[in-house]
Parts: C-alpha cells; sequence; structure tokens
C-alpha cells in the first residue's frame, strides 16, 4: 500500500493516475521505474544521492521522512488500486479519485498541481483534447500537465520540472 502525502501549502503536489503493482508493493510511488526520481533530482526539486534513490529501502525513507516534510511535496494517485498499465483501468473508476483529488487541493492550498502525464489530466478533468503545460487553476493554484516520465527523452521531462521550479 502507498501512503500519500498532502501537505499544507506544498511547493508542488504531483498527480499520477495509478501506482504500477512494483511501486505498490514497495509502498512508493514510481519505484518500479525510478526515473521520475532521478528527474526530480535532476531537476533540483529534491537534493539526494543517485545511489540512495537506486536503492529500495533508501528511496523508501527519502519518500517517507523528506518528501513531504524536508521538500514540502505531496503526491496522490486519481485511482489507488495498481495495474501494470492504463489499459487496464476501467471507464468511471476515476469519479472516487477526482473527488479526493479536489478536496485535496482545495484543503492543501498547493502553490503547484502538477499531472503526471496527459492520461493522468484527461481522467481527472474528463477533457479529450489536452495540451502539455499550464492549464486552468484549480482552487487558486497554479495548474501543470508534464511529459509522463517514463517515455521519450529525459530533457523533455527536466524541461517541464524547470519550468515548475522557476516559479518556485
Amino acid at each position: 500500500m502507498i501512503k500519500y502525502y498532502l501537505p499544507k501549502h506544498a511547493k508542488i503536489l504531483f498527480i499520477g493516475i495509478n501506482p504500477h503493482h512494483g511501486s505498490f508493493r514497495r509502498g512508493v510511488p514510481f519505484s518500479n521505474n525510478k526515473t521520475f526520481w532521478y528527474l526530480l533530482n535532476q531537476s533540483g526539486i529534491i537534493n539526494e544521492k543517485l545511489e540512495d534513490l537506486r536503492d529500495d529501502a533508501k528511496l523508501k525513507e527519502i519518500y517517507s521522512r523528506k518528501f513531504s516534510s524536508v521538500y514540502r511535496l505531496g503526491l496522490i494517485n486519481v485511482i489507488s488500486r495498481p495495474s501494470r498499465n492504463v489499459s487496464e483501468l476501467k471507464k468511471g473508476e476515476e469519479a472516487a479519485g477526482k473527488k479526493r483529488i479536489l478536496s485535496a487541493i482545495k484543503e492543501s492550498k498547493p502553490f503547484v498541481v502538477c499531472f503526471v502525464g496527459k492520461v493522468t489530466f484527461q481522467k481527472f478533468s474528463g477533457e479529450k483534447e489536452v495540451n502539455f503545460g499550464w492549464q486552468k487553476e484549480i482552487f487558486g493554484s497554479k495548474v501543470f500537465v508534464m511529459h509522463f516520465p517514463i517515455r521519450g527523452a529525459a530533457s523533455i521531462r527536466l524541461k517541464d520540472l524547470s519550468i515548475i521550479s522557476n516559479l518556485l
């Protein structure tokens, strides 16, 4: 099970679509393929040793002890149940997650809400046509849709995270 962190006035609240089975088993979001963590580190949003991010036990400690309290970051998924990929998700399954996320944004008031991937924002918003980048604010929080961290050039994802971190 993954524990989600929603600190008050977080710098960034990351919204994922749902966990992979490996990440769910480890209890750390995006830990099945650690590219997300490497990108956070390379962009300067977090500052950790690369070998610590590669080590499952140390990454779990970073996530549980530093993610929200030191770095002032939050993370929640639209859908909590694990799957191998988004094709296994059922239509309508995101409804409860949308309500939970809206409540979390309203309550925690993050500076930026960052949707990790277009599909994540599409499931949340119900919109079919979505562009990467800035979107309409939600409860006064700026909203950004970044490229999903696994496929494609890392430079695009680093650019996304740099755009966000330049506001902080």
